[in-house]
């Protein structure tokens, strides 16, 4: 498929998620299959304005075979919006993807994320700025609705179109939702329904179930977030390869040494761990394993830990 002129392979993409997608979690992803990785959300002003430019350079690092690679922004103001998509660092992705979904309390009480959704001349208004600001395929990512009926997205969508988006994701729950409940596959149809440009479908897909159920909703690409975290083989298995436990182990190895490049050891001791507990989960003797995990001294002493459990889920 096609995002305006930017050629994908695979129609199964990576979801941006904080605290997840860094860069070399994408990376091992897009080993897997994914078709399209996206960043982390970015604070547009605090990017323009950030005197510690340093986080997003390390934010914002990009692999050579991560082509292609979307970054996300979010924000309320159309202007910043704009001079966002302009900035180095975010000009070195080949599209811009505008967060109008996030339900994180703290991002919705400034105005940002699922709040656009409260306000959808001021979400045009600041899609219509992003797109006149730059020449990269600027996307939106959004969800059903604010409120737990709440219903625009439709209509937004068609006009997000309207003003030169070039792609809509949209995620079957209202921001009220949160994660909870099902993702409504009948709105994300209307969604693709309503617009000629490519909608991608995001929301409960784990398996080839789930897959196949959300591709009978007409979506040109579908998009998978919880159901990466700590299974960035995902993709691959649901292009229906087997992946054996070693192939697992070497891509944990992979994610661990490409962090081990750019950030400290008492940094990733800490923010490893909630990966760590991800990539043990569903393994058999995993519980038992568990504290020890979240309790790791070091990252080598995590990743030992690991393969231990991987090693004995192997000759099970």
């Amino acid at each position: 498929m096609k995002i305006k002129d930017i050629e994908i392979k695979s129609n199964l993409f990576l979801a941006p998620m904080a605290g997840v997608t860094d860069f070399a979690f994408r990376s091992v992803a897009k080993d897997f299959g994914a078709g399209l990785t996206y960043t982390e959300m970015v604070n547009a002003r605090g990017l323009l304005f950030s005197k510690n430019q340093g986080i997003y350079e390390e934010m914002l690092k990009v692999l050579p075979n991560e082509t292609p690679c979307a970054v996300q922004i979010f924000g309320n103001d159309p202007e910043i919006m704009a001079k966002a998509c302009q900035h180095p660092l975010v000009q070195k992705f080949d599209i811009i993807d505008i967060n109008m979904g996030c339900p994180a309390p703290k991002v919705v009480k400034n105005g940002d994320g699922s709040a656009l959704l409260l306000n959808p001349d001021l979400a045009v208004e600041i899609a219509k700025a992003c797109v006149a600001a730059t020449d990269k395929p600027i996307t939106v990512k959004m969800r059903v609705g604010f409120g737990k009926d709440d219903c625009v997205a439709p209509n937004l969508a068609k006009m997000l179109e309207e003003v030169g988006v070039a792609a809509i994701t949209i995620h079957g729950r209202t921001r009220q939702m949160m994660y909870s409940g099902k993702a409504d596959l009948d709105i994300i149809k209307a969604v693709k329904d309503a617009v000629k440009i490519p909608v991608i479908g995001n929301g409960d897909v784990v398996d080839a179930e789930s897959l196949k159920a959300m591709q009978a909703t007409g979506v040109d690409a579908v998009m998978i977030g919880r159901g990466a975290m700590g299974a960035p083989w995902i993709f691959a298995e649901l292009l229906g390869k087997s992946i054996s436990p070693a192939q697992k182990l070497e891509a944990i190895k992979k994610h661990i040494t490409l962090l081990k490049d750019v950030y400290s050891e008492r940094y990733l001791s800490v923010y490893l761990r909630k990966h760590f507990l991800w990539y043990a989960k569903g393994h058999k003797n995993a519980a038992s394993k568990k504290l020890e995990l979240a309790r790791m001294k070091s990252v080598d002493d995590g990743a030992k830990t690991l393969e231990n459990i991987f090693l004995e889920n192997a000759h099970n």
